[in-house]
């Protein structure tokens, strides 16, 4: 794994990943995860009625650091240079002060080659490496891939959730560092 020099850009990199700042130019990605996204997810997270985020409104919230500011980075394989996703560090409120949430979101096309769990291994690891001592995940009881995702990671449910009756159960999920 390669971590940037404290101040600057976060880049990290595994065996087939590299994680990084998103560019403007792949706000295609970015609209494709949210066409993909499963109808239980609450509206504001899918495109809604008038076609929103359209491309250029994703790629301008890139260019102006509006939406990755939180540090999600962008998930490009290596060997054929597509980005796939993205992986990274949100500060959610969810946690307790100072613990950020690992999130995660890949392109249905790549599921089930173990590319989630590789992003997420790295993620915790430069999470480890920048003096964090416990991170949170939440995640949909209905979503067993990201599940399992998380239990591979080390990550474990907790007795919180918080339940919505018409999108199902939020799992609140931690793991020491």
């Amino acid at each position: 794994m390669t971590v940037g020099a404290p101040g600057s850009e976060v880049v990290l990199e595994t065996s087939r990943l590299l994680l990084r700042p998103w560019r403007a130019a792949e706000a295609g990605v970015l609209r494709e995860l949210w066409t993909e996204r499963d109808p239980r997810v609450p509206p504001h997270r899918r495109i809604d009625k008038d076609g929103r985020p359209t491309v250029a409104e994703l790629a301008d919230a890139i260019r102006t650091n509006r939406m990755w500011s939180t540090g999600l980075l962008a998930v490009e394989r290596t060997t054929s240079r597509d980005v796939i996703g993205y992986c990274g560090l949100v500060d959610s409120g969810r946690g307790s002060a100072g613990e950020p949430e690992l999130a995660f979101e890949l392109l249905r096309r790549v599921w089930c080659q173990g590319y989630a769990t590789e992003a997420a291994v790295a993620v915790v690891e430069w999470a480890r490496s920048s003096g964090h001592e416990r991170l949170w995940a939440t995640v949909w009881d209905w979503n067993t891939a990201s599940r399992r995702v998380l239990a591979k990671v080390g990550f474990t449910e907790t007795d919180r959730e918080e339940v919505d009756a018409v999108h199902g159960t939020m799992l609140f999920t931690t793991r020491r560092l």
